[in-house]
């Protein structure tokens, strides 16, 4: 339960940290009863770190202390870099069905830039290129690169690959990533083998090994769904409380400190 009330799927957070630098967690908030989410995430802050919301059904209602304010609908992502900080609220909406779907990754920021301006890219469904494959496979590219695509979320320094991947039944995929990124793959549809594991199905993690591809295959009935992540990690101390993830934990106190005394907003 996160927020003031939402039950969502974590397929992995604090303490793995350096398992997926710079990844940091990646909450599932899929559902279809509205007392599970309708609550919401009231006006609460984050410093040090971006927040990437891929919505797959309902929408999300947000407003932020720069007076920014809109909706994330179906097929939307929202790349915030709350850098040295922010105060925003995400209130989701389902659908006319009751339905809500989507996922929040959390990614760090070097130390470089843990305090640099706030920014949004807010990217529309229509804006995310998608390729479809001979087997009838079908690629969105969110970040990074896919047979030609390039996804429109940029300037990342983490250099981030971000795919939503539907594999047809019988699909045999590779995929290169980019040596020396970590990278995940999260299930959440069907079911597969990532490269020579087990079949894993909804709702699985799998974190990749070193290497230079991933070999993708859907072994089911009905299509292998998938998230494949990847970044470059920083390699850095974090220090994380809540909202707030910095490199020391006087960062940290800093931040709560200002938080209370209301100058957190000013850096």
């Amino acid at each position: 339960m996160e927020g003031a009330g939402v039950r969502l799927r974590r397929a992995f957070g604090h303490g793995d940290s350096e398992r997926v630098d710079p990844f940091l967690m990646l909450d599932d908030f899929r559902g279809d009863r509205p007392a599970d989410y309708q609550r919401g995430f009231p006006w609460h802050p984050h410093r040090g770190i971006e927040t990437i919301t891929y919505m797959l059904a309902g929408q999300v209602e947000h407003q932020d202390s720069l007076g920014n304010k809109g909706v994330i609908g179906t097929g939307d992502v929202q790349w915030m870099t709350a850098g040295r900080g922010i105060i925003h609220q995400e209130m989701p909406v389902g659908s006319e069905g009751g339905r809500m779907g989507g996922f929040q990754l959390w990614a760090n920021l070097p130390a470089r830039d843990k305090m640099m301006g706030p920014r949004y890219q807010d990217i529309a469904a229509s804006a995310i290129p998608e390729r479809v494959l001979a087997d009838g496979s079908r690629v969105r590219v969110i970040a990074g690169a896919f047979d030609g695509l390039t996804g429109p979320v940029e300037g990342i320094v983490t250099n981030p690959d971000y795919l939503d991947l539907e594999l047809a039944p019988g699909a045999d995929l590779r995929h290169r990533v980019e040596p020396g990124k970590s990278a995940f793959v999260y299930v959440f549809g069907g079911e597969g083998r990532i490269g020579e594991g087990p079949v894993v199905g909804d709702s699985s993690i799998v974190f990749l090994g070193s290497g230079d591809s991933v070999r993708l295959r859907a072994t089911g009935s009905v299509p292998f769904r998938l998230l494949l992540c990847a970044g470059m990690g920083l390699g850095e101390p974090v220090a994380w409380h809540g909202p707030i993830v910095m490199n020391t934990q006087a960062e940290i106190e800093l931040a709560f400190r200002q938080l209370d005394e209301g100058t957190f907003l000013g850096g």
